[in-house]
């Protein structure tokens, strides 16, 4: 779980993508906290630079959810699709964007009837 957090390449389960909401809303407050403790002339500037990578994590981690639906990493612009992502189940085998993640239908036997071995 969590292997390439912040690449947009591959397909990730429905419950790596709750695990990584449960990431971002608890690096985020942790942020908040301490810049509301901090109180300093740099504190936003700060938050906004470790926000960054927190942004660029979830939006990677819902690009690899739309990819295990099968659609492209764009569609989590639409509104409400979060909820299709959390709710909706994922291609079964492979697809364009990877082997699915749960193992289903990447590897089928019957595919080797027939075929000679050299």
């Amino acid at each position: 779980m969590f292997k390439a957090p912040f690449s947009f390449d591959g397909r990730i389960r429905r419950i790596e993508y709750i695990l990584s909401y449960v990431v971002y809303a608890i690096a985020a407050f942790v942020l908040i906290i301490i810049d509301e403790i901090t109180q300093s002339f740099a504190g936003p500037y700060l938050l906004l630079i470790c926000f960054i990578p927190l942004l660029w994590f979830i939006i990677a981690q819902r690009t690899k959810r739309c990819h295990d639906l099968g659609t492209s990493g764009w569609f989590q612009i639409i509104p409400f699709y979060s909820l299709w992502m959390l709710f909706g189940n994922s291609d079964h085998g492979p697809n364009e964007y990877g082997p699915n993640p749960k193992g289903e239908g990447n590897y089928n036997s019957i595919n080797e009837i027939g075929q000679k071995e050299y």
